[in-house]
This record gives structure tokens, sequence and C-alpha cells, in this order.
């Protein structure tokens, strides 16, 4: 609640962490559960490259919903730079 006890909306979010590969990306939806109690699994998705077939030239990204915008984009910054990845801003 704010000051004047009106409830305080939240704006869902959705975080889209991009990642080198598989194995980084399986780490960070870990580390997820673990280190920020998401309760929904993060879900995994082969985002190839454009023009690329090679399974090689893959990014893996990591989705995080967070529908009461609760997660620290600066900490998921951090998880994923952790992981030679990024976090994409909305």
């Amino acid at each position: 609640m704010n000051d004047d006890n009106t409830p305080q909306l939240h704006r869902p979010v959705r975080h889209v962490l991009v990642l080198p590969d598989r194995d980084a990306a399986e780490e960070v939806a870990e580390a997820l559960t673990d280190r920020f109690g998401v309760a929904e699994e993060p879900q995994l998705v082969r985002d190839a490259l454009a023009g690329e077939d090679d399974a090689e030239d893959a990014q893996w990204l990591v989705v995080v919903e967070d529908p009461d915008a609760r997660h620290d984009p600066a900490r998921l910054d951090d998880l994923a730079a952790e992981h030679e990845g990024w976090r994409e801003a909305e």
C-alpha cells in the first residue's frame, strides 16, 4: 500500500535472459529457482540467429514470468552476465 492507503498496482513483467548455449540456460533456470524463488518454472527457448541453420549458431532464452514485478532487474542482469548473457530490456 502507498502512504495514502491505496493498493499499489504492479504491472506483470516478463523477463527474457539471453544465454549463449543450452547449458548456460539450464544453469540460469536452476539459479532462478534457487536464488530468486521463482515459483513458475522458467521457460527455455532456442533462438536461432537469423539466416543460420547450424545448431551451434543459436542463443537460448530463459523466459521468466513475473506477475507481481518482484524480481530485481539488476540482479537478473548480474545472473545473466555470470553466464556470459544479458537481460533483454523491455
